[in-house]
């Protein structure tokens, strides 16, 4: 895979990380934290994924469409945890960049 035909797919997974580990941050700060466990876990869970995609994709890994797979995945629960939160703007931001990120990977390897 060529840096340059995947650099707005990695664009996408670095941003859909960096909103989910600033999310899974505001999570702890919010109260009670106990119904949000679930969902900071599943942030930081996704925010690796998606980190580990888009360095893959970046050096052209071999494993890069496995990854994209489960990428999608990771972030399709995650997108569907942020969701049961809408009072809370970060988990708001958070799902719609993760539904994003299944997209592109999910469109990348129709």
């Amino acid at each position: 895979m060529n840096y340059k035909k995947n650099k707005k797919i990695i664009d996408v997974l670095l941003e859909c990380a960096a909103e989910c580990n600033y999310c899974a941050s505001e999570c702890i700060s919010e109260k009670p934290i106990d119904m949000l466990r679930d969902c900071i876990k599943l942030n930081i869970d996704c925010a690796e994924i998606c980190a580990l995609t888009a360095s893959l994709l970046a050096r052209g890994s071999r494993f890069s469409a496995e990854m994209m797979q489960f990428c999608a995945d990771a972030c399709e629960v995650c997108a569907k945890e942020c969701e049961k939160h809408t009072e809370m703007t970060h988990c708001v931001h958070c799902a719609q960049i993760c539904k994003k990120c299944v997209e592109v990977c999910s469109f990348q390897l129709a």
